[in-house]
């Protein structure tokens, strides 16, 4: 069944792959959303012929709407044109692939038009999930995981009865560049190198985060919401190849894993097509050819970050919204060359250090997101 998506974050990897599947599937894209680069978006609106779309920066914008005069398009820009976006009323879902909080707003303006969001901006339920799924829960509406881990975890949950809730979630993980290496390996490391990674191709950030493993716990953050577990209940695993995407463990002891080649137009199709499957661009499976399948425990010692926010989301309140905002920053001073990569980590967690209050409204999450920014970089001049 053809369906019509709103697409937020049009330009990055998860935004070509989300075109290539809606391609494929015959999907009608109403609005598209992307960051500053006006070149490629414009070339996908000439494609895909959206009615309405949106630029995060404002300049870029209005070098847009210039660009596409000749087009019906409206143009919109900054926060609230992301927001327009978000919740076009013509669209059947919205698939939010913004980078950071920034998609925090966006996903709950999409709730609050009704739309089930396809999410794979994990920042709205790190640093919101109270918020999030309270919106979600009043307007009746599902959040469809796009992470390939929870998307994993979804497909093993389907069909499970009632009383069938799992005793275990089990996260995989790559591992990152790094795997291996110790606290002093990491002290000389370059932006080059952090952004290597062994099998997925993504964007600077989430890269990042996957070499230094906070990627990983801002995943059982969202996870915790997504599937309503408790923090202790969800363990990661380094898995190198990147072939189980996730596990499930209930009561009988019994695990269920989904596989697949590392590839995301598969977590991005069945969110998009849930609860339906259809054939997919991604090569098959072959087991044979994978040759095998390895599992080792995370070090903790080297690389904290887990267990940092396993710390935060039990603490609650906006404890997660303070690390997440924290390491945004503390990120983009590492691209910029202000900050060494083994210093992220450890900066991040003095934010724990600090009072946060209650997750009580968006506001709240968003202030505590600016004033855990602010906090970082006074600790990265002192």
């Amino acid at each position: 069944m053809s369906k019509t998506i709103s697409l937020l974050g049009a330009t990055g990897s998860i935004g070509l792959q989300a075109l290539d599947v809606a391609e494929k599937l015959n999907y009608t894209v109403a609005a598209m959303a992307a960051g500053s680069r006006v070149e490629p978006f414009e070339q996908q609106i000439r494609q895909w012929r959206p009615s309405l779309v949106a630029m995060a920066d404002e300049r870029a914008a209005a070098d847009l709407k210039v660009r596409i005069a000749d087009l019906p398009t409206k143009v919109t820009a900054g926060p609230d044109g992301l927001c327009e976006v978000a919740a076009i009323p013509e669209a059947d879902v919205t698939l939010n692939s913004i980078m950071g909080v920034a998609g925090f707003l966006p996903t709950l303006a999409a709730i609050e038009a009704g739309h089930d969001v396809a999410l794979a901006n994990k920042e709205t339920l790190v640093a919101g999930g109270a918020v999030v799924t309270a919106a979600c829960a009043e307007k009746g509406v599902r959040l469809l995981p796009v992470d390939s881990e929870h998307s994993a975890i979804f497909q093993c949950l389907q069909g499970r009865p009632p009383q069938g809730k799992p005793q275990k979630l089990i996260l995989t993980c790559s591992g990152g560049p790094f795997f291996g290496k110790t606290k002093a390996d990491l002290e000389a490391v370059t932006l080059e190198q952090a952004l290597a990674h062994p099998n997925w191709s993504m964007g600077l950030k989430i890269t990042v985060d996957s070499a230094t493993m906070m990627n990983k716990g801002l995943e059982l953050i969202e996870a915790k919401w997504l599937f309503d577990m408790e923090p202790d209940a969800i363990d990661v695993v380094i898995h190198r190849e990147s072939i189980v995407h996730s596990l499930v463990e209930y009561a009988d002891n019994s695990v269920i894993a989904q596989l697949g080649v590392p590839d995301m137009r598969i977590p991005i199709q069945y969110a998009l097509t849930y609860p339906d499957r259809y054939p997919s661009p991604v090569k098959p499976l072959s087991l044979a050819e994978a040759g095998k399948l390895t599992f080792f425990a995370p070090d903790h010692e080297t690389f904290p970050a887990i267990e940092l926010c396993r710390a935060a989301i039990k603490r609650g309140g906006l404890y997660p919204a303070a690390v997440n905002g924290a390491n945004e920053q503390a990120v983009a001073l590492f691209a910029a060359g202000k900050l060494p990569f083994a210093s992220i980590t450890p900066l991040v967690s003095r934010i724990m250090e600090q009072p946060w209050g209650e997750a009580t409204s968006a506001e709240a999450v968003l202030e505590a997101d600016r004033e855990s920014r602010a906090l970082l970089l006074e600790l990265a001049e002192a």
